[in-house]
């Protein structure tokens, strides 16, 4: 099936199957069933059949799935051998946090480079890697072709930046901004983090148990 005709939900769903038979890996589990896995992780086993068939099924009735192969093929679908190149634009708190503790090798992409406005941030190291001027951004990405960009700026900044990033070749953001890429940028990859509604949702659920 080509990735056009898998729908958004089913793609959000495989890196939790990743995380989780991560974890049956490294605890030595070597086969799991749809039932199994259906307990472990809170969906239905039809569902999880149907997520995985998308993508060409990788099960045996009456044997269920290799953990180390599914966790294998799913890596391949997710892209976590490609090692895209990544910036990070802003090196404030958020931004050295999300530099310092997400292990973007093991999720598909090599940060290269790290941004800020602030004089005073240049040339500090942030993951063993030199923070560096914005206004350095245009021929480092000339020289060295990112294809990622995590934004860690406020929304007034993201504009004028997304704009010359998407000049600049990059074809995703991980975006930490409100400022809503897609809008004028459609043909990029957006995956938008808000925290806060995150945390607002968790009001919800805390204020209606």
């Amino acid at each position: 099936m080509a990735k056009g005709d898998v729908s958004l939900s089913v793609i959000k769903r495989l890196p939790r199957y990743y995380r989780f038979l991560g974890e049956m890996k490294r605890a030595g589990v070597q086969r799991v069933s749809s039932g199994e896995l259906s307990k472990r992780m809170g969906f239905t086993a039809s569902q999880i059949r149907q997520d995985l068939n998308c993508f060409g099924g990788f099960g045996q009735q009456g044997y269920g799935y290799n953990v180390g192969q599914l966790y294998l093929e799913i890596g391949k679908i997710l892209g976590v051998n490609k090692k895209a190149k990544t910036i990070l634009i802003g090196a404030g708190n958020l931004g050295r946090a999300v530099a310092s503790h997400m292990s973007f090798e093991e999720r598909g992409f090599n940060l290269i480079g790290i941004f800020d406005k602030n004089e005073a941030f240049a040339g500090q190291m942030v993951r063993n890697i030199p923070i560096r001027h914005i206004n350095g951004l245009y021929d480092f990405c000339k020289e060295n072709k990112p294809t990622v960009a995590v934004l860690c700026i406020p929304s007034e900044s993201a504009k004028e930046i997304a704009d010359e990033l998407v000049q600049l070749g990059v074809k995703g953001f991980w975006n930490f901004s409100h400022y809503d890429i897609a809008a004028n940028h459609p043909q990029v990859a957006v995956e938008n983090v808000h925290l806060s509604d995150s945390l607002m949702t968790l009001s919800f659920h805390v204020n209606n148990l």
